[in-house]
């Protein structure tokens, strides 16, 4: 791997043209060019003790659950492979210029979710893995994703490298536009509802522009009170989130009644300390609630078997709910290649980051560590379950449709890393050329050839009986 070493606060204080200087003069060490490059050594580890190790450290029940949904194609074994990813990334070419990374940019961690004002917004979801690194680390796993998503739904070769090339041209470009504007034009930038049908909207076609209110329409009815009458029920007459097995456990299938006692006291004062990580005044609100009900949900792919526990709690009355999520944080895959946090918890660690990367954040996302049951401490981070969020669907995407939608997901990635990076030094690296576009084109499909032979590599395991998997 070649790289150089920029002291990001450093760069800070240079002049503009020092800076664009020094990301010109990386292209000498590091050719926009080398980063098509990708060929697993002969000591890459082997991926399955990757996903393995992971495993160890989750709810052993749930593991078979994880290795089920990621044995299910490709695209879905991507989504729970950042691990994996992360170390076959720190092999690869590197400028040095680093940026906080979301550290899992797959397609479908961008989202529409809610501003505080009640707008509709697009932005990066999930930070579980979010650590400082190379900015180049998230712009690959974004482009791989849309190939192995363009593979599962039968685009050609051609269609695919159009998608990327659209991908990474849009980040490449709004990069070198937030490079030109000051320090306070990069930290409002947002791309609500509005931004994103004048910019892209002229893109679309009517039956993609079609999709897209559906979207904000569901988006926006994905509230608190939808997830209220979805999940809950009058249980004993009293309302109760509903069992769903073994995605939704209530703590009383869980648990022996001498322990589910002490669970219960363990996540009703996570909820209730938490709030000191909070703004006063959203601290003040959330002072409002009290706890109700709680259970165990399974979430995502890759975060399957992490404890995760949904809370209910009530404030007014008993049709004024909160949803709250709290969800284990561990130390990120990016870790053992970039080095570890510098917050005293991993809770602090996911919660900092999303605030960076973040145009706007849930006003109820926070974090606290507690100690469990077992007498193990662990690390939680807090937001509401759901608010206002709506979800690509990669599976009914036309090229076209995958084509816009890539183009805007570099976009609010370039917006994301421009807050934190050297936006000067990384826009004048990429230059107005098309190098590094073509050389992510030839990446990305390199790097699907190798997760499908990772995914074929579980089949066969699970198929073997080597490992449990059952689906959920």
């Amino acid at each position: 791997m070649t790289e150089i070493h920029v002291d990001g606060r450093a760069m800070r204080h240079r002049t503009p043209k020092e800076r664009a200087a020094l990301g010109k003069a990386a292209r000498a060490d590091v050719p926009r060019s080398s980063h098509a490059e990708f060929a697993p050594g002969r000591k890459r580890p082997d991926p399955l003790e990757i996903i393995e190790k992971q495993s160890a450290t989750r709810l052993h029940e749930l593991v078979p659950v994880r290795y089920g949904r990621m044995s299910e194609s490709p695209f879905r074994f991507y989504r729970g492979a950042a691990a994996i990813m992360a170390s076959d990334l720190a092999e690869t070419p590197s400028t040095g210029f680093r940026t906080q990374l979301c550290g899992d940019a797959h397609m479908l961690n961008f989202r529409l979710l809610a501003s505080p004002e009640r707008r509709l917004m697009f932005d990066i979801n999930d930070f579980d893995e979010t650590l400082p690194g190379p900015w180049e680390w998230d712009v690959k796993r974004l482009a791989a994703s849309l190939v192995i998503a363009g593979r599962l739904n039968g685009f050609s070769t051609k269609e695919r490298a159009a998608i990327v090339r659209a991908t990474v041209r849009s980040y490449r470009e709004n990069m070198r536009t937030f490079a030109g504007i000051g320090n306070l034009g990069v930290w409002y930038a947002q791309f609500d509802e509005k931004w994103v049908l004048d910019r892209f909207g002229p893109d679309l076609s009517a039956r993609s522009q079609e999709r897209w209110a559906r979207a904000a329409t569901k988006a926006r009815s994905h509230d608190t009170l939808q997830v209220f009458d979805k999940l809950t029920g009058v249980i004993d007459g009293k309302r109760r989130i509903l069992p769903d097995p073994p995605l939704i456990t209530r703590l009383e299938d869980l648990l022996p009644d001498d322990r589910r006692g002490r669970l219960e006291q363990e996540i009703s004062r996570l909820i209730e300390h938490y709030g000191r990580t909070l703004q006063s005044d959203r601290r003040f609100l959330l002072e409002q609630y009290r706890v109700t009900d709680i259970a165990r949900k399974v979430v995502g792919v890759g975060s399957v078997g992490t404890r995760c526990w949904i809370v209910l709690l009530l404030g007014r009355d008993g049709q004024d709910p909160l949803f709250l999520q709290a969800k284990e944080a561990d130390r990120s895959v990016l870790a053992p290649h970039v080095g570890n946090t510098e917050y005293p918890t991993q809770g602090e660690r996911v919660v900092s980051g999303q605030r960076l990367m973040q145009a706007t954040s849930d006003i109820f996302l926070g974090w606290e560590r507690v100690e469990g049951i077992d007498g193990r401490r662990r690390d939680f981070y807090v937001r509401q379950l759901r608010d206002w969020k709506g979800v690509a669907v990669a599976e009914e995407m036309v090229p076209k449709g995958m084509r816009t939608f890539g183009a805007l997901c570099g976009a609010t990635l370039a917006r994301a890393h421009a807050r934190s990076g050297d936006r000067i030094a990384i826009g004048a690296y990429l230059g107005g050329g098309d190098s590094f576009d073509r050389a992510l084109v030839t990446f990305a499909e390199l790097y699907a050839d190798q997760n499908e032979r990772d995914h074929q590599a579980l089949v066969d395991a699970v198929a073997a009986g080597k490992l449990p998997a059952e689906a959920a």
